[in-house]
This record gives structure tokens, sequence and C-alpha cells, in this order.
């Protein structure tokens, strides 16, 4: 007796069914399988704290913000979409840092009085050079997203310095 094949339909072919099953297995097991983490997204202790650390410079950042904006009102016009860049790099910071929450820290309310008039913006542009260069030198010892951040935060905060200059 001479085994007989199944009819298979016109444009269906084992090899098409067998290609069809092999790419839905790849396909199922590409979906059921987790990514390892990124070990470059892993915080070490001492980058959680160095991360907090910058959250508290930029705290203090919006704070001279508006402590120049009060001691010089032309001033505070000027640098309203400055200042509201300051805070939404605050706001970035905190979410990515672990364990930090949104309340204003007691660092960013004891932030020195900016001098009255013309000199509050020499003292703004003082703590700005502050804050890049904190937030650069901060990036070297944190990586992936959270080096990105504060290279970003940094570079975006010299530009601010050019413009107070």
């Amino acid at each position: 007796m001479s085994p007989t094949a199944l009819p298979v339909p016109q444009g269906f072919t084992r090899r098409t069914l067998l290609a069809a099953s092999a790419a839905g297995l790849a396909l199922l097991v590409a979906g059921c399988t987790e990514e390892p983490a990124d070990p470059r997204e892993q915080v070490t202790s001492e980058q959680a704290d160095e991360l907090a650390a910058q959250v508290a410079v930029q705290e203090a950042l919006v704070a001279a913000f508006a402590a120049a904006g009060a001691a010089d009102p032309a001033l505070a016009a000027a640098v309203t979409a400055q200042a509201e860049q300051a805070q939404a790099q605050l706001d970035r910071l905190r979410e990515a840092s672990p364990g930090s929450s949104s309340a204003t820290s007691s660092s960013a309310s004891s932030s020195p009085a900016a001098p009255a008039g013309p000199e509050a913006r020499a003292w703004l542009r003082s703590r700005v050079a502050e804050a890049a260069e904190s937030h650069a030198a901060a990036c070297l010892d944190q990586s992936g997203a959270r080096a990105a951040l504060l290279g970003s935060i940094a570079a975006g905060l010299r530009g601010q310095d050019g413009t107070l200059a």
C-alpha cells in the first residue's frame, strides 16, 4: 500500500506552511521574552546620592531666578522663559532621581537674596554658571539616560549664561 498525500489547496504548499509556522513561532518567542535590564540604567547608591544633590542644585537655581526677579522686576520680565526652563529641568531631574519627591527642599528656600537693581543680572548669571558646572561634573559619574539628562541640562544652562551676559 502506498501512502497517499493529502490534497493541498493551490498556492499553499508545505514550504509555505512550514515558513509561516516558523515565523509564527519566532514572533511568539520574541513576544514572550522580556528584554534584560540595561545595566547602564541600574542606579548605584552613589549615583542616587549625586543625582539627589543635583536636584538640590537645580532647586537653588529655580529659587535664584525667583530672587533675582524679585530684586529687579525688569530682569524678571526678561528671563521668564529661562526661569520656566529651569523649572522644567528641575521637574525632569526629580522624575529621574530615585526616591525624589516633587516637593521643594529646604535648600531652595534658603537661597541667598539677590542684590537689588542691575547687579541682580550678574548675580543670577553666576548662579546659572555654577549650576551648569555642577551638572556637567555630575554627568561624568552617571550613566545612561541620567548622564544624558544632566549633560543636556548643563548645556542648556550654559546657553542661558550666554544670554544673561
